[in-house]
């Protein structure tokens, strides 16, 4: 592992200061952030002075100090600029304009081909988002940068699409393409980093430090924070679970292999197990193969109804979900275990409560001893929101900005320590 350089932890100490306030629910004073994030009053100090310089945070009345000096009470600066998260998913792409407080002003969906999909196809959905999402806002409205997930493995510093497994694409310069189009930073990552950083910044991560979100959809994998941090990998690709080994010799995967959990817990794999339970049942129809979300919300609803096919199938895709979810608890120790995406939030508590007992009976003792899990706490799509956090991330790391606050009040230091 690098060492970390004093740039980077107070990156680091920015974002956590930063979240500290997000986390809020109500403006903050400066000793409420040291409090909380266990930094120096002087070290948040500096900070807050560098995001109330740079817009990012403004004063938001005072609080008596009994007797001493007001305390200022802070909070984010909405007006600062907006920032846009973009979800591209198989068959479709979403678009979302938030302000800095990441409160969602606008969104749009826009359809993708049904096969072979190309990566113009992509850069077309997106950038037609963009559009109407900004023209729509007004042009006065200063984007700050956008976020944006693609589905596989990503090479985040190039901007590149390494892999995705639903149209097969291989090294495709996905930023490059955009940035000849849209004329702002852009920030490129998957659904499961960004699920996950929705969650560190606005969810279930905020109250701890060792995370791990498991993101059910068309496809499947795991995000990891480990002390705080976003786990990457040596090459961004940590937390591909989806397509370790659940049954070997089982299903067919879309990666081509046998048996990977992805192939019995996502909106396709839940489908497949309603077929096997029952080729005739009226939870299928001529488009499962397409449709395989619609699939879930009808098990969802049949469940609770009591139809035996529907409430074998939660069961089912909890004992395949709780005894993968086990090896990867076992592996990394967190405090918390999160299921997001829209498998998760159909079936809920069912799924989470027979997923929670299928890992106790395959989790170590140890890993169980502080380990809570939990449905996503992120409302609406936390892929768009924590693509959108991937640009207010990328905005706070800006080196242009901050360097230059950080220079001024240098400078102005040194003026003061000069004059007699």
């Amino acid at each position: 592992m690098a060492k970390r350089t004093a740039q980077d932890i107070r990156r680091r100490n920015r974002f956590d200061a930063l979240r500290c306030v997000f986390a809020a629910a109500g403006p903050v004073s400066r000793q409420e952030i040291a409090a909380a994030t266990g930094l120096s009053f002087a070290t948040v100090a500096n900070l807050v002075a560098e995001l109330l310089e740079a817009g990012v945070l403004a004063e938001a009345g005072h609080e008596d100090s009994k007797g001493g000096r007001p305390r200022a009470r802070l909070a984010v600066n909405a007006e600062r600029g907006t920032l846009i998260g973009i979800d591209v998913a198989e068959t479709s792409v979403q678009v979302e304009l938030f302000d800095l407080a990441l409160t969602v002003l606008r969104s749009v969906r826009l359809p993708l081909p049904q096969a072979d999909v190309r990566p113009q196809d992509v850069v077309e959905a997106i950038v037609a988002g963009v559009e109407d999402l900004t023209d729509t806002a007004g042009s006065s409205a200063r984007i700050l940068g956008a976020g944006v997930s693609v589905p596989g493995h990503v090479e985040r510093e190039g901007g590149v699409s390494v892999f995705s497994p639903y149209w097969s694409w291989r090294d495709v310069p996905l930023r490059s393409l955009l940035a000849e189009r849209l004329p702002m930073p852009l920030y490129l990552d998957n659904p499961l980093k960004a699920g996950t950083v929705a969650e560190m910044w606005f969810g279930a991560g905020r109250e701890v430090d060792d995370l791990v979100v498991v993101t059910l959809r068309t496809g499947v994998g795991a995000g990891i924070a480990i002390d705080g941090a976003l786990y990457r990998g040596t090459t961004n690709s940590a937390g591909e679970w989806g397509h370790t080994c659940l049954v070997p010799g089982g299903r067919e995967c879309r990666c081509g292999r046998r048996g990977c959990v992805e192939a019995y817990v996502s909106t396709r794999g839940i489908a497949r197990t309603v077929r096997e339970l029952d080729e005739s049942s009226p939870l299928l129809d001529a488009d499962e193969d397409t449709d395989e979300e619609a699939v879930v919300a009808k098990v969802a609803r049949a469940s609770a109804e009591g139809d035996a096919v529907a409430v074998e199938t939660v069961a089912r895709t909890a004992h395949y979900l709780g005894t993968a979810a086990a090896d990867l608890l076992n592996l990394f120790n967190p405090q918390a275990l999160v299921l997001g995406g829209p498998v998760a939030e159909r079936l809920g508590e069912p799924l989470l409560r027979q997923t929670r007992d299928v890992i106790a009976e395959h989790a170590l003792p140890a890993t169980l001893q502080a380990l809570t899990c939990r449905l996503g706490t992120v409302a609406d799509n936390p892929v768009t929101l924590g693509a959108a956090t991937f640009a207010l991330e990328g905005f706070l790391d800006d080196r242009e900005t901050f360097g230059t606050v950080a220079a001024g009040r240098r400078a102005a230091r040194a003026a003061r320590e000069r004059t007699p």
